[in-house]
């Protein structure tokens, strides 16, 4: 596929392949971006920053929904590309393509509500015959980063909303899964799109990044990656905005009134959806230790029933992790654990990219798995007494994006929902649960500010003030 630059399609010499990490057969090949693209890119924005803010409310959503019809209607085509080129099950991959098309669905009608307020000028003595509002205006350029684990939704809840204020885009996509990205801005030119409004540079980011992030145009970065990529962002970006999801460590709690079945059943979903590589997934498991025993016999059972192979068989439940090599770092992580006392109840073997979904327990406090984030199918389930006790450890390490409680108790549902360190508590159901409109991030080492449509919106926008005097 070619890249989108200066509202054209272009090619280079340099390519960089892109593989299905079942098999590692090659499915495409996407230029290699350089530092000469990244300006180009940007002269482009530059241009095309001139033209979206001029677009009119009525045509920015009448782009987006166009856009989410376009993708409707090719959603079995965007979910092979995604369960292609990345880790999710064909049936995962649906379900994302469905989520994309709600997500700019939900951009084109927040479009419509980029609100001001009328400002009381007169409220303070000096402010007579001042009358006034403020109105939010789109911010410039903005810089959207994105990561392989959602390699559609995620790009389109950064060009959603982004598009729907009137801003303009580069995105740098995944290196190893920018098919998805690619096709989606296809999908956006096909629906009237302005070219010039969106660049999209494929490349090497360690390459191309820091040339796109330091340079004073761009006006805001809109990042999903990793900590440390994020820390070195913040360091080079220079004066702009900047919105960051840099994953969790995700706690949950059963309680001992749950209903013990529907809980390990969302738990297990949440630790090996997209062969765990998922920023809200499922990673320590807080159990009271009256229901531990039946609960991890129930966990285990259903863990060792899922079919792991090839992501296009409609009966597959998890494929490969994105590369071997991530695979090799989580079964070092797995032996780690076990060395320094851990129990592996199942799972713990790998072959090539495929790491079996893994059970833990007795995991010390100071292995790998248990105080970073694992970002693989790996759980660690936990004994507590108390719901201080399961409480406190749950925020115990520095990430806060999401958390989750199992209990029919609604006084014990309030106390954690209260207590728990994060961006959202999720009550029944897994911590891997999230709605394209809700607002979405997270606290400490987790992030800066929301994505979530009408949140995104807030971001990518600026209060402008307008005052009259009236002689």
């Amino acid at each position: 596929m070619k890249m989108l630059i200066g509202g054209k399609w272009i090619t280079k010499k340099e390519t960089i392949d892109v593989n299905d990490p079942f098999d590692n057969s090659l499915i495409d090949v996407v230029p290699k971006g350089t530092e000469k693209d990244a300006l180009l890119a940007i002269e482009s924005a530059k241009r095309g920053f001139e033209i979206a803010r001029k677009l009119t409310v009525f045509e920015r959503a009448n782009i987006l929904n166009k856009t989410a019809d376009y993708v409707e209607l090719h959603k079995e085509d965007f979910a092979v590309t995604i369960a292609r080129e990345g880790s999710k099950t064909i049936k995962e991959a649906r379900k994302e393509a469905t989520r994309c098309v709600n997500t700019l669905r939900i951009s084109a009608e927040e479009s419509k509500r980029i609100l001001g307020e009328t400002i009381p000028f007169d409220s303070f003595p000096g402010g007579e015959k001042r009358i006034g509002y403020y109105y939010r205006m789109p911010i410039g350029i903005i810089l959207a980063i994105t990561p392989f684990n959602d390699p559609l939704n995620l790009v389109a809840h950064k060009l959603g909303p982004a598009f729907a204020a009137g801003n303009s885009v580069i995105l740098k996509p995944a290196t190893v899964t920018p098919l998805s990205a690619l096709k989606l801005a296809e999908a956006f030119l096909a629906s009237g799109l302005p070219a010039e409004c969106l660049q999209v540079i494929t490349g090497n980011g360690n390459e191309i990044g820091p040339i796109l992030v330091k340079n004073e145009a761009i006006r805001m970065i809109s990042f999903t990656g990793g900590l440390y990529a994020g820390k070195e962002i913040t360091k080079t970006a220079g004066i702009k905005k900047i919105g960051m999801e840099l994953g969790s460590n995700s706690p949950v709690i059963v309680w001992n009134d749950t209903d013990l079945q529907m809980a390990v059943e969302s738990c297990v979903s949440g630790a090996f959806w997209a062969a765990g590589q998922n920023c809200i997934g499922v990673q320590r498991i807080y159990i009271h230790h009256e229901i531990y025993k039946e609960f991890k016999k129930k966990f285990v059972e259903l863990t060792k029933k899922y079919k792991i192979g090839n992501k296009l068989a409609e009966d597959c439940d998890m494929g490969p992790m994105i590369e071997e090599k991530e695979a090799v770092r989580v079964e070092a992580w797995v032996k780690e654990a076990v060395n320094l006392g851990a129990t592996c109840l199942c799972g713990g073997k790998r072959k090539g990219a495929i790491m079996e979904p893994t059970v833990l327990e007795n995991v010390p406090e100071k292995a790998k798995i248990h105080k970073d984030e694992v970002f693989g199918p790996a759980v660690n389930l936990y004994s507590v007494k108390t719901i201080e006790e399961a409480i406190e450890k749950a925020n115990s390490l520095p990430f806060g994006l999401h958390a989750a409680v199992f209990t029919a108790n609604v006084n014990t549902a309030f106390k954690v929902a209260y207590e728990l360190e994060c961006g959202g508590v999720m009550i029944n159901d897994s911590t891997d649960y999230r709605l394209d409109s809700m607002p979405f991030g997270g606290i400490k080492n987790s992030g800066l500010g929301r994505e979530g449509i009408k949140f995104s919106l807030q971001e990518m926008t600026e209060p402008k003030t307008v005052c009259f005097y009236r002689y």
